[in-house]
């Protein structure tokens, strides 16, 4: 079941939501100071693009400069990532099929706003932390 939410996910909106992430990334990475942020838009890329059977888990070992670092994200990308989820999930709803895959989108928005100090983990396996 999750391979083919994740092949619909894929063809409605993880490509688009993926190239997004990947946009941000690279100009992360352009701007020098800003890889980190870029390292972890391209690992949510990731997870936008295939998200059924994992899950965002919070790092235990994530200090104040995740806590820092997420809020400079909010202000300079975070937002328009998570204003994307918001209307594609939204647009989602609109069909009977769209309706997991909105709910998808919309556990998307929490990660989108605040990406350092998180793991992508799959639910399959128990999650210890660091």
């Amino acid at each position: 079941m999750k391979t083919i939410l994740n092949l619909i996910w894929l063809v409605l909106s993880g490509f688009w939501l993926a190239i997004g992430y990947v946009v941000a990334g690279i100009i992360c990475c352009i701007l020098i100071i800003t890889i980190p942020f870029g390292i972890a838009s391209f690992r949510i890329a990731g997870y936008a693009l295939w998200p059924f059977g994992r899950m965002a888990a919070e790092r235990r070992d994530a200090g104040a400069g995740s806590l820092l670092g997420n809020v400079i994200w909010i202000v300079f990308a975070g937002w328009w990532l998570a204003l994307t989820h918001l209307v594609t999930g939204i647009a989602l709803c609109f069909t009977i099929i769209g309706i997991p895959l909105a709910v998808a989108n919309f556990k998307l928005i929490p990660i989108s706003l605040m990406p350092l100090g998180r793991e992508i983990v799959p639910t399959d396996q128990p999650f210890v932390g660091r």
